[in-house]
């Protein structure tokens, strides 16, 4: 089969695409995958280095965005529908999936009126404005949650949960084994956090008892490199720190606690990690739809959660403190959080797909 996978931009919509890929690639060799995204999006940076193709259109979104930039993103409409129908006949696919962000609605709706089948992922709780266009036309509405169904026509849509690449699998159940040195892994997405950077450099005066005992890995975003850099070399901490971590899988298996956000994807590969974590939802996220994320492992006792309007450096670091010296706490929130988890999901979209 040859298959377009249309969309990405953050990591939330780009990496769910990614294990559906592999999961066609794991199914048979032959299988051929073209990413269709933007010159801007996070696919740019990342698909190459794992080998698979790319072709971009010109377009934007309107969302959030003055008269002058949304009367501009619209004149880009045209010139992407047409990329997107040149993209199409020269690979000539069997099925198009859109994965979310501004890519995905020329290829999808493209592919959809020159006769080829269609298909959407939506991660979230709330689908995004893209994804609620597309449903009136795709054949297939992949969804992650029960609830956003009511968006969809339901005889049009699988709810088997969100794919996550097999790397993140934890093997056989087994909790992380704790050799040396407390580990956190720390990020916000793929562009990082400036809150959750802040904190947890407000937290280091309050971690000096660790010192020593005390191992961060940093996924910090651009523009916050240099000062969180800074931070860690003056109060002696044994931390890595990088913009952007490639191998997010690898950083996961050698965590002991996660601090980060509640994205869909996140929550996805927390649980299919079967990771402990503290989760700082985005505040500002439509519908509030990262605290509701957050509250499903809250509920479960597989994750702490702190909003972001009550995060301090002393609270973040007094949470990291009772967890490091209650291990028995992290591993039962480590089992809950695998429980939670659901590693059938790209395999459910393929076989879907296929048939």
């Amino acid at each position: 089969m040859k298959i377009i996978i249309a969309g990405g931009g953050t990591g939330g919509h780009l990496f769910p695409g990614i294990a559906v890929a592999e999961e066609f690639i794991k199914r048979n060799r032959q299988n051929s995958i073209l990413f269709v995204g933007t010159e801007k999006g996070l696919e740019k940076k990342i698909l190459g280095k794992l080998g698979f193709q790319l072709c971009t259109l010109n377009v934007e979104g309107v969302k959030g965005k003055g008269p002058i930039k949304v009367f501009n993103a619209l004149l880009k409409i045209p010139l992407s529908l047409l990329q997107a129908l040149r993209i199409i006949r020269d690979f000539r696919p069997d099925m198009v999936i859109g994965v979310g962000g501004y890519a995905s609605g020329p290829a999808v709706i493209v592919a959809h009126f020159v006769g080829i089948k269609t298909a959407i992922m939506e991660q979230n709780a709330f689908p995004g404005m893209t994804n609620r266009i597309l449903g009136k036309f795709v054949d297939k509405i992949f969804l992650t949650f029960p609830d956003t169904e009511k968006w969809f026509p339901k005889k049009k849509t699988i709810v088997c949960g969100n794919p996550v690449r097999s790397d993140f699998f934890k093997k056989n159940g087994n909790t992380h084994k704790r050799e040396g040195k407390f580990t956190i892994l720390v990020f916000g997405g793929s562009q990082g956090a400036h809150a959750i950077n802040t904190a947890v450099l407000n937290a280091l005066p309050h971690l000096k008892e660790m010192n020593g005992r005390l191992r961060i890995i940093h996924q910090t975003g651009e523009k916050d490199l240099d000062d969180v850099l800074t931070n860690y070399k003056e109060y002696g901490i044994d931390a890595e720190v990088a913009p952007f971590i490639m191998d997010m899988a690898a950083a996961y298996e050698s965590s002991d606690l996660l601090i980060c956000r509640a994205g869909a994807t996140s929550i996805a590969e927390i649980t299919a990690s079967g990771k402990a974590s503290i989760l700082i939802p985005f505040p500002f996220a439509v519908n509030d739809h990262q605290t509701k994320n957050a509250e499903v492992l809250v509920r479960s006792k597989a994750a702490i959660m702190i909003h972001e309007r009550e995060l301090s450096g002393q609270k973040l670091a007094e949470t990291i403190g009772n967890l490091k010296e209650h291990p028995e706490i992290i591993e039962d929130m480590e089992k809950r959080s695998f429980c939670l988890g659901n590693i059938n999901a790209a395999s459910d979209i393929v076989d879907a797909c296929m048939e």
